[in-house]
């Protein structure tokens, strides 16, 4: 994955192509007001290795490591109410990213839906996570879900021994 943001991290990624013979540069363009500009293109094996790798990725579901998930994994380490707190920033947030997401196709609506369901894929992935964030949240409100020091010590000395045990699998 290429973080484009960082720009010497996508000209690294373009040298390592390049030096695989997965690419090479087409042509060179030089504006007199503008550095100059290189198009890239796929070589044969390149293109051979960007068909095989796509292939892959849709096909074969992988392991992720986002952060959002580890977060949730240690969440007992705020107060229900911090963490309620934050969530709703994260609501915000969310709401903020699906916007954005719904001008992108508005302004892109002349491209064939082919070229747009990577930001399709991206705005169900949000909407999904935010429905989801919106109800921990709700249930942290009205203390459906809720826990204390004592509570997270206890349950976390009840699993340790159930899994000692081997009584039940955690």
């Amino acid at each position: 994955m290429v973080n484009v943001s960082q720009t010497n991290s996508l000209y690294q990624t373009i040298a390592r192509l390049e030096r695989a013979g997965l690419l090479v540069a087409a042509s060179v363009n030089r504006d007199s007001k503008r550095p100059e500009r290189i198009v890239y293109e796929l070589t044969g094996a390149g293109r051979t290795t960007l068909v095989n790798w796509t292939r892959e990725l849709l096909s074969t579901r992988s392991r992720e490591f986002p952060e959002f998930p580890a977060a949730i994994s240690v969440l007992p380490v705020l107060t229900p109410k911090d963490a309620r707190k934050q969530l709703e920033k994260r609501i915000v947030a969310l709401e903020s990213e699906l916007t954005r997401l719904a001008a992108r196709v508005k302004a892109a609506h002349f491209l064939p839906r082919l070229f747009l369901l990577e930001i399709e894929h991206l705005k169900a992935q949000t909407a999904a996570e935010l429905q989801w964030v919106q109800s921990v949240s709700d249930d942290l409100r009205t203390g459906r879900l809720t826990w204390n020091k004592a509570w997270v010590k206890k349950a976390i000395k009840e699993l340790g021994q159930q899994h000692c045990d081997g009584s039940k699998g955690v």
